[in-house]
């Protein structure tokens, strides 16, 4: 049995780490009904940009998921730096992708992954990979060959919205189909990885977190 052979055998899904939802912020209301719109100063709050803005992927959806959570506040791994970057750029920053950073920049896909227009990304957490035995992981990132197989597998050409990932089945820059189910916020992909943090915007891709690294039909 080859390493790519053991490697679908013995990678299971992660559960999602109990964390506390992330704060996207909301203006709060103070109670009083009696205060005049019409004023200036009640039009100035009224006209405030709130902090929600900035997550939002222009199509009036955040970020969601209790893996958000794990996602820094601030600077180039927060979700607003993130969205100024290409995704392999973007990930790199993000501290809980840094296995799956490691794997790309093994197999050569860095530029390749920045330069694509309009996809989508199924980015394993560093603890689904974990899940592969570390004899099976090291094996798959010597080997070129298999690894740009298994990474491409998680990159589909098309940007893709929470409400595609529905009953959607897509094809992989792998050329091989994937699926995905589910509504509102709560999403599968092959019937068993969880997006644990979906629909985080970058320059070129839409990424969603996953709690197992998928793998392809040999």
């Amino acid at each position: 049995m080859n390493t790519y052979s053991r490697i679908r055998r013995s990678a299971v899904a992660v559960a999602a780490a109990a964390v506390l939802p992330l704060a996207l912020t909301a203006c709060g209301s103070d109670g009083d009904t009696t205060s005049d719109e019409s004023t200036p100063a009640a039009q100035e709050q009224t006209n405030e940009p709130t902090e929600e803005a900035t997550t939002d992927d222009g199509m009036g959806t955040k970020p969601f998921g209790e893996g958000c959570a794990a996602v820094p506040a601030d600077g180039e791994g927060s979700f607003d730096g993130m969205a100024d970057d290409p995704v392999a750029t973007a990930a790199s920053n993000n501290p809980e992708l840094s296995t799956l950073v490691k794997a790309v920049q093994e197999a050569d896909l860095v530029d390749t992954l920045n330069s694509a227009e309009d996809i989508t990304v199924f980015a394993p957490t560093n603890d689904a990979f974990a899940e592969i035995p570390e004899e099976d992981l090291n094996a798959l990132l010597a080997d070129k060959e298999q690894l740009t197989e298994v990474l491409t597998y998680h990159v589909v050409g098309e940007r893709l919205a929470p409400a595609d990932l529905k009953d959607g089945t897509f094809k992989t820059l792998a050329e091989q189909d994937l699926t995905t189910s589910g509504s509102d916020e709560d999403y599968t992909v092959n019937d068993s990885a969880n997006v644990v943090c979906g629909n985080v915007p970058t320059a070129n891709a839409t990424v969603y977190i996953i709690d197992e690294v998928l793998m392809p039909q040999s």
